[in-house]
């Protein structure tokens, strides 16, 4: 791979450039509806996808491709290698792009630091497949926080691939807080709450969405139900976690509105057949998105596959991932906060709590098939249709336009191509854009 300045300038180019048409064929397809072999896909200028489908022995699935081919503007004749050729995936896996929704940065980069971060941390996350992202910001003061949102809201203009921000914290447990900084934790009053959803460009009068996709809450916190209610109806989707919530809290905090419980397991009281706390709750409620860190040490692999098989088709995967993420050990910070990275495991130097993790979705899916056994189709799907049907965007909306998630005709041109053997990432699509 090329000095990383390259790629992130290359991956940055090509977010802020037009989409090409894109024709794959020759691909085993794995997305949340199945596995197909000898699949195509084809997509526009538009970056949408215009056609899918799978070669038949009576030859016309061939015809079909390139009928398909030919309606954005692609010779299926061209020689490989050539511009706009088509793309012989000669077995290797076709899935959506990967989408994490709960992320802080890679690349020794956060998504607090600025735009050049922002630019850098995704392109580190991009090479290997994830091509949205929900950019995750941690508990700062409350003008650093609100700065930080700008700047998300502002790269999203130009950058398809950034969803919008997750702010964790500072609306948080102190019991529960984890790597993040107690100085910053505040009770989310009215006024605090309105002064973040002013900084994201929302407009709840007007109906108007904000760049705040996602905020984790303790719903136990004084003013907790009352801010998951408030944000609810800007178009947030509130988070219970980092919390101390019994049962009965977490119920009334999804009730109000919360659709996401933040890595399960994580920074929350536990399973307790007394004291049964936010997890049954989250469990039990349909409309309840359930995020997972799958690197064996956020939460170990029995852990896992029992977390996996609680809620079927509600398990996201997502990293938590810091700035150390796909780089070596050794000193780093987690906002103010020094963290030290060993064995690829963060956490923080003053009481060593653990600070995010350094992870990728790529190793996340390459651990659920590879090593624990999960079914490809539930595998993919926790880290494609699961994550965004949380927001909405499996379906056309404001956002993404096309919606996101599956290899079908309408939704986005979002690709990756994967190693058969070792689920590696090999090549990578966003919005007709291509990454890798």
């Amino acid at each position: 791979m090329a000095d990383r300045s390259e790629i992130v300038a290359q991956v940055t180019a090509a977010l802020e450039g037009e989409a090409k048409p894109v024709a794959i064929r020759g691909a085993r397809k794995v997305d949340a509806r199945g596995e197909q072999s000898g699949y195509w896909v084809v997509s526009d200028a538009r970056g949408v996808i215009v056609a899918t489908g799978a070669a038949a022995t009576d030859g016309t699935g061939e015809e079909a491709f390139e009928h398909a081919c030919r309606t954005v503007g692609i010779d299926p004749a061209a020689p490989s290698g050539s511009d706009g050729a088509v793309i012989d995936a000669a077995g290797r896996i076709l899935t959506p792009g990967y989408v994490d929704i709960h992320s802080h940065g890679a690349w020794e980069k956060s998504f607090d630091d600025g735009p050049d971060g922002i630019d850098t941390a995704r392109a580190g996350h991009a090479v290997h497949g994830t091509t949205r992202q929900v950019l995750s910001l941690i508990t700062n003061p409350m003008d650093v926080i609100c700065r930080n949102i700008r700047t998300v809201r502002e790269k999203m203009a130009t950058h398809p691939d950034i969803l919008g921000c997750h702010l964790e914290g500072p609306f948080l447990a102190l019991k529960r807080k984890g790597a993040h900084d107690p100085n910053c934790l505040k009770d989310p009053v009215p006024e605090l709450v309105g002064t973040m959803l002013d900084a994201s460009g929302a407009d709840p009068a007007a109906g108007k969405l904000g760049c705040i996709r996602q905020i984790t809450i303790a719903p136990e916190l004084e003013h907790g139900i009352g801010a998951i209610r408030q944000f609810a109806a800007a178009g947030v989707v509130p988070a219970v976690g980092h919390c101390d919530a019994d049962y009965a809290i977490a119920q009334a905090g999804f009730d109000a509105g919360a659709g996401i419980m933040t890595h399960m397991f994580n920074a929350m009281n536990g399973l307790h057949h007394r004291e049964p706390g936010p997890i049954p709750a989250a469990v039990e409620d349909p409309r309840v998105t359930i995020e997972l860190i799958n690197d064996g040490f956020h939460v170990q692999n029995p852990m896992v596959k029992l977390g996996f098989g609680l809620a079927p088709h509600r398990i996201a995967f997502v990293t938590d991932a810091m700035a150390a993420t796909d780089c070596p050990d050794g000193a780093y910070k987690l906002g103010e906060l020094d963290v030290n990275v060993i064995d690829g495991h963060a956490r923080l130097v003053s009481n060593g709590a653990i600070a995010g993790s350094t992870l990728t979705l790529e190793v996340a899916v390459q651990r659920a098939v590879n090593e624990l056994g999960f079914s490809p189709v539930s595998a993919v799907e926790a880290a494609t249709l699961t994550p965004v049907r949380a927001f909405g965007f499996d379906k056309a909306n404001p956002v993404t336009g096309a919606p996101l998630g599956l290899i079908a005709p309408g939704f986005a041109g979002d690709f990756n191509l994967l190693d058969a053997a070792s689920w590696k990432v090999e090549c990578v699509w966003c919005a007709g854009r291509r990454l890798r």
